[in-house]
């Protein structure tokens, strides 16, 4: 924590006890000024965040024979003691103070200073107290919501084809808080030409019980990464198992979600669940119809030790169509592993992830069974570089048996927060319709507070 240091009023308190001063010796007054110069250049190489290079200050030990003097040059040693023993305990020249004494010397330095300017008054303020900021804007602009842009460009160059350009989605996100016991995030998805509600909820949090309840239009926690915007995944798509089983982005609804911090513990981990109604349009589950549908989820965390932690989740969810003809239930399974070096911060980490779900039908009678998952690593490599790696295996949700396997290798350059982009080869190879190779560069970037959020 930086020390802010009153020199500059230490300074002119010395300076106006000299002034009423008896006149001394011009020798003793020459070393007290050059001690007080060079006690004022130590407190600033402290207040900038530093250590102060050379010897401690040697104050002149013979007295000036002057009273108010001699009161002046004692003071002026008390203060240089406690500066050498605030330096002790920031650059580790001595045995270090505690940490939380560093407000106590400074308050001794202020009245040690004001005790030899003989002004009481000087020490009066209490610095135990937080300083208090009072915002007086006299305009509407702090009501505002933040407001952020999110641009994904693709090029694509799959076998022998043409290289094509698209504008894979733009994205606007207003969120803000909208008084003290809410607040609201829309996001306003332009992709394929087309302007829809990609999530737009309220949500309150602070409730009895722990809880959180969410209002209105958001995707759905179904495993760890169809919460996550398209633009903030770790390859381009979502993997094949959620497009198989939900939807070609995954799983949204409209409805109300409940979220709770449970109030136990299980090896030392942490608890979460959710339980959602929702109103889902899914091809896969209810064949293109809006109908409602019942999820929960369980996700634990386990920190491992001070470079690694552990997520484990369960998720189901169901429902069925218009007069049953079609029910759909989805269970599934979720596992991560993060290790990430604390002194390494944002320059290292790996990440392995594992799904699977079980995608089980009854239509019109008949009952299937189908499987589906995806493993994905990624490592980074440098403040700048991150590998990735992720398979697929996804079983034909309903009608004729088919499967479709996946290999996506990642190479991404992570210039800033703000912007990367990122080289992807995406390997398919269906039972039926064959093979499929696309190489593409992908070109993300965010303006505004949003980012690439990741829930």
């Amino acid at each position: 924590m930086r020390l802010r240091v009153p020199y500059a009023v230490l300074l002119t308190l010395l300076l106006a006890r000299a002034a009423h001063a008896q006149q001394p010796t011009p020798a003793v007054t020459d070393s007290l000024a050059r001690a007080l110069s060079a006690i004022t250049a130590r407190l600033d190489s402290l207040e900038g965040g530093g250590c102060p290079s050379g010897p401690a200050v040697v104050l002149p030990q013979a007295p000036a024979g002057d009273p108010r003097t001699d009161s002046l040059a004692a003071g002026l040693a008390q203060i240089n003691q406690r500066l050498e023993r605030m330096v002790a305990a920031r650059c580790g020249v001595a045995a270090a103070t505690p940490a939380d004494t560093g407000s106590d010397d400074l308050a001794a330095l202020r009245a040690a200073a004001a005790e030899a300017s003989g002004t009481p008054g000087a020490a009066a303020v209490d610095t135990t107290k937080p300083t208090e900021f009072v915002g007086r804007q006299r305009n509407a602009s702090a009501m505002n919501p933040e407001i952020s842009l999110t641009g994904d460009i693709r090029f694509e160059f799959p076998e022998n084809q043409s290289v094509q350009v698209i504008p894979r989605e733009f994205e606007l996100a207003f969120q803000g808080n909208l008084d003290p016991y809410s607040a609201t995030k829309v996001f306003v998805s332009f992709e394929d030409g087309e302007v829809r509600i990609e999530e737009g909820y309220i949500y309150w949090t602070g409730l009895p019980a722990h809880l959180r309840v969410d209002a209105g239009v958001f995707r759905q926690e179904v495993g760890e990464l169809n919460r996550w915007h398209l633009h903030a995944l770790p390859e381009s798509e979502y993997p094949l198992v959620y497009r198989a089983y939900f939807g070609p982005e995954g799983l949204d609804g409209v409805g109300l979600s409940l979220y709770s911090a449970l109030p136990f513990s299980i090896a030392h981990g942490t608890h979460e669940a959710w339980l959602q109604g929702t109103s889902v349009s899914s091809d896969p589950l209810y064949a293109g119809e809006r109908r409602p549908t019942l999820l929960g989820r369980l996700k634990n965390f386990w920190q491992l030790n001070r470079s690694t932690y552990m997520q484990l989740g369960f998720t189901g969810l169901g429902g069925s169509t218009f007069g049953d003809t079609l029910a759909s239930r989805v269970l599934g399974a979720d596992f991560r592993l993060t290790w990430r070096p604390p002194n390494a911060g944002t320059r290292q980490d790996l990440t392995l992830r594992v799904e699977g779900y079980q995608f089980h039908a009854n239509e019109l009678g008949m009952t299937t069974d189908r499987y589906g998952m995806y493993a994905g690593v990624n490592y980074k490599a440098s403040r700048r570089w991150v590998l990735g790696l992720r398979y697929d295996y996804v079983q034909a949700p309903r009608g004729v048996y088919s499967t479709v396997w996946g290999l996506t290798p990642t190479l991404t350059w992570w210039q800033s927060e703000f912007v990367f982009l990122r080289l992807e080869n995406d390997y398919r190879k269906d039972s039926i319709l064959g093979s499929d190779n696309l190489a593409l560069l992908q070109v993300v970037w965010a303006l505004g507070p949003h980012k690439h959020e990741t829930y």
